[in-house]
């Protein structure tokens, strides 16, 4: 099997290794999730660390190296997104004191890029970097429902997981939700990851108009006062927009 696979295929293959459930791993486990044999685990695991992809600690445990970190601070969608949307997330913070967050679409995912979390705010399951199936969340519904009408056909009749009785599963349901999420400019989530938090989310455009990013706040299901927050939302998306250079 490694023998059938080209070098970048093997080294980046260590490099996803590693995930949220797994930040932390001995050159074993690296090589039994990368499909390698040890040695040559070892060797990429080697090279990675010498240019600093990879760190090794003083129990022999590998972590993902600041090198990774330094190269992702320079995606657009990263961390420059997230330094001219954050005042932005602290106002809307400021005004719920619940959970923001700011999301950006990868394929058929939402990838988070930030999170503002309330000291009571209600328990979410979202981390930075964390992703989620688009259809199970406010940023995500956001997001599908302005990505390219093929990918949104193709998405719709695909598999949409389920993680509480509340999430949509049905495709023409779907399509029903996008439709609205369009005509209204706001995506309400409803108990579809938890089945005790509703969000509200809203698009975020750049200089271009296309949407590229959408931001959120996650509140207690129970008692969500969801008027006034979709115009709170709606301002903070507004701003972030045109602090991308955004004019409508």
């Amino acid at each position: 099997m490694t023998a059938a696979r080209s070098a970048h295929e093997r080294l980046l293959a260590v490099l996803a290794a590693f995930d949220h459930a797994h930040p932390a791993l001995s050159l074993t486990d690296i090589g039994r999730r990368a499909g390698l044999s040890l040695s040559t685990a070892h060797r990429l695991v080697r090279a990675l660390a010498a240019w600093g992809a990879l760190e090794r600690d003083d129990f022999g445990i590998y972590h993902v190296g600041l090198r990774l970190w330094e190269l992702a601070a320079l995606a657009p969608r990263g961390l420059a997104l997230r330094q001219v949307a954050l005042p932005y997330l602290e106002d809307l913070y400021e005004a719920t004191h619940e959970n923001v967050q700011l999301a950006v679409r990868d394929d058929a995912e939402v990838v988070y890029i930030e999170w503002l979390s309330g000291r009571s705010a209600v328990g979410v399951h979202i981390r930075v970097g964390a992703r989620w199936p688009l259809h199970a969340t406010g940023v995500g519904l956001a997001l599908l429902a302005h990505a390219e009408p093929g990918f949104q056909e193709e998405y719709c009749t695909g598999p949409l997981a389920s993680f509480t009785p509340y999430t949509i599963t049905d495709p023409a349901r779907l399509r029903r939700t996008l439709a609205e999420v369009r005509h209204t400019g706001v995506a309400v989530s409803n108990r579809q990851i938890t089945d005790d938090a509703l969000s509200v989310a809203a698009a975020i455009r750049d200089r271009s108009g296309g949407v590229v990013a959408a931001v959120s706040v996650v509140v207690p299901q129970e008692g969500a006062r969801t008027p006034v927050l979709i115009p709170a939302v709606r301002l903070a998306a507004r701003g972030i927009s045109r602090a991308l250079g955004w004019r409508p």
